[in-house]
């Protein structure tokens, strides 16, 4: 029974897979030969990866810039290439969800997929590249990093100068648990795109613009330091923030607490990782973090047609105690964490190293994390062996979930 009520909460998490065992180190390239594509990258060669990839006009992404870098004569070629073709594909893909330009293919241009897709056909050709000239693993780590960077909107973060309007910051997620269903979306990264650089009216009235940015879902990436770098240079600037991911079926979480432990379930390159959120200055570290959002105000607002729930959930180690309890009320004084009302994957840790860099910060303003529903397809096409890719409710759930978390921020903005 716990096991089912640990499942229910993991967050990101969709339902009981088998744990993977932690996984050791890739194994090390030479400093001039190619590398090896990861378990996520290899994904690509399965059929739904490929037809996301052409019907959302973003198959040729890859490929051109394989043509591009193969002509890279140098690391400062290669590296002003990564950098064009990552800052590009983040704008290409938000101003297809935002209907600009071309929708390139016949899915819905609200779909987040094409670009998680595009980006890992990005990263393979620069994982496998094989140069004229000396690149070490290093140097190839760092263009890789960059990639990531660039294509999911963590270096073009832009408030317009001035005053007289707020600033609010939104993160969003990749798809996930693609063994099980490859067709998946994450309505948290469809939301970043859908709301990049846009401008809203808050509740009071204020106008307010939006800047996104997107993670991945990989223990190891957290662990580098990948949120606090990204979201340093940019929280003493907002008015408010909100992580986002996806969590449970029908409902939208606001969640009230944050635990600092990892719960080990797969990540998106199978690899697992348990034990407490790794951080700099450990000793310092709470074990729980709150949100800071008026959650009141979400949970009463009309926003949209998901229930809203303020969501106080968490599973403690109580103080004295050995073994874990869950506790519908929050923590106790003096507990350990194993679960926040996010539970105990990455969604979890994203709003646990957002609010604590908040408040290590010395920051004052509104930030958490709010859960989306699980985005389903419609009741004739589950099976993800013979099902298409899209359907019309997949995509009026996804838009609901974007236009209800849009209301959500209008809402919890003052």
């Amino acid at each position: 029974m716990r096991r089912r009520v640990r499942v229910a909460r993991l967050g990101c998490a969709l339902a009981a897979m088998t744990f993977c065992t932690l996984l050791g180190p890739a194994p090390a390239q030479a400093a001039t030969g190619p590398g090896q594509a990861t378990v996520e990258e290899q994904r690509l060669e399965r059929p739904a990866a490929k037809e996301i990839l052409e019907r959302g006009g973003f198959a040729g992404v890859a490929p051109g810039f394989a043509r591009e870098l193969a002509g890279a004569r140098s690391y400062e070629a290669a590296r002003r290439l990564v950098e064009r073709e990552g800052s590009g594909l983040w704008r290409r893909a938000v101003d297809r969800v935002q209907g600009r330009g071309p929708a390139g293919g016949d899915l819905s241009r609200d779909d987040d997929r094409p670009l998680y897709w595009a980006r890992l056909g990005l990263t393979r050709e620069l994982r496998l590249w094989q140069p004229e000239f000396t690149l070490t693993q290093a140097s190839r780590a760092a263009l890789l990093d960059r990639l990531e960077q660039t294509s999911r909107g963590q270096t073009s973060v832009n408030y317009p100068a001035g005053g007289g309007y707020k600033r609010i910051l939104l993160t969003g997620f990749d798809p996930f648990t693609l063994d099980r269903d490859i067709r998946i979306s994450n309505p948290s990264g469809a939301t970043a795109l859908a709301l990049d650089g846009t401008w809203i009216r808050t509740a009071d009235g204020q106008l307010a613009r939006i800047e996104t940015m997107t993670f991945p879902v990989r223990w190891q990436d957290f662990a580098d330091g990948v949120v606090e770098r990204a979201l340093t240079p940019v929280l003493p600037k907002v008015d408010a923030f909100t992580t986002v991911s996806q969590g449970r079926v029908g409902r939208i979480d606001v969640e009230r607490f944050n635990g600092a432990w990892r719960g080990g379930f797969p990540d998106n390159d199978n690899a697992s990782s348990t034990g407490p959120v790794p951080v700099s200055d450990p000793a310092s570290q709470p074990q729980w973090t709150r949100t800071t959002l008026p959650y009141q105000d979400i949970v009463a607002g009309a926003t949209g047609r998901f229930p809203v729930y303020d969501h106080t959930d968490v599973t403690e180690i109580p103080a004295g105690g050995s073994e874990p309890v869950d506790r519908p009320d929050g923590p106790t004084p003096g507990s350990t964490a194993r679960a926040g009302g996010g539970g105990d994957y990455l969604s979890n840790e994203i709003a646990y190293r957002a609010t604590l860099l908040r408040d290590r910060l010395g920051l004052s303003v509104p930030g958490g994390h709010v859960h989306a529903p699980v985005l389903e397809f419609g009741p004739a096409n589950t099976d993800p062996a013979t099902g298409s890719v899209t359907d019309p409710q997949f995509v009026r759930n996804r838009l609901d979930i974007v236009a209800q978390i849009r209301a959500i921020i209008r809402a919890a903005t003052r």
